[in-house]
């Protein structure tokens, strides 16, 4: 069986477009879309959590540091054969000032930790598959706390696609496969889950078997 580890924010726990206390059920989340998709022979581990940012404290949200949580994730279900990283959106919240460029390196730090953490197979380094978060939406309610943040979102996927060639890893822009909400401009409908879980799958199955 292989191992795939979703390391990622309120889009991989699979939070509901204006309503981000309340989930999508796994079926519909874009991990479980990948997991029907996959089938028994892959085990898919499901890591999202509301927030997340890549590196950053948030003195707003305690525990939310991706990169706290990153390496005992990892050796908590070791081995792993691929990881799914898919963070960013929260540093763009105008509280933490940072560019595109800047939330890719963060981003970049963490595939760094996961290909020296050998918690692949037989002590080597996983696969990593780095996605950049599509482009913000209409953010409404949220349009304070992403003051700035929709122009730098624009930025993201080329920014990150350079840090996955610098890392040598996989790379996916999931703006270019699925949009953010309309309803509140960071969260991802149903059928946004479904198309970025198709995706990935297949990008799985061109890389691992």
């Amino acid at each position: 069986m292989k191992n795939i580890l979703c390391y990622g924010d309120s889009n991989t726990w699979g939070a509901i477009p204006g309503d981000y206390h309340r989930r999508f059920e796994y079926e519909q989340r874009w991990t479980g879309v990948l997991q029907n998709q996959l089938g028994p022979q892959y085990r898919v581990i499901e890591e999202g959590l509301s927030g997340r940012t890549t590196v950053l404290e948030d003195s707003m949200e305690d525990g939310r540091n991706g990169k706290t949580w990153l390496l005992p994730c990892l050796r908590s279900h070791r081995p792993l054969d691929l990881v799914v990283l898919m963070l960013g959106t929260n540093d763009l919240k105008s509280r933490f000032n940072f560019s595109a460029f800047d939330v890719s390196k963060m981003a970049g730090l963490l595939v760094n930790i996961i290909r020296q953490s050998a918690c692949g197979i037989n002590d080597q380094a996983p696969l990593v598959l780095l996605v950049a978060p599509p482009p913000l939406g209409p953010l409404g309610s949220y349009a304070a706390e992403f003051s700035g943040g929709t122009a730098k979102s624009l930025e993201l996927a080329a920014q990150f696609q350079q840090r996955a060639v610098e890392q040598g890893c996989l790379f996916l822009d999931a703006g270019s496969v699925i949009k953010s909400s309309s309803g509140d401009g960071v969260h991802f409908d149903a059928p946004e889950h479904q198309k970025l879980g198709l995706a990935i799958a297949a990008l799985i199955h061109k890389t691992l078997e």
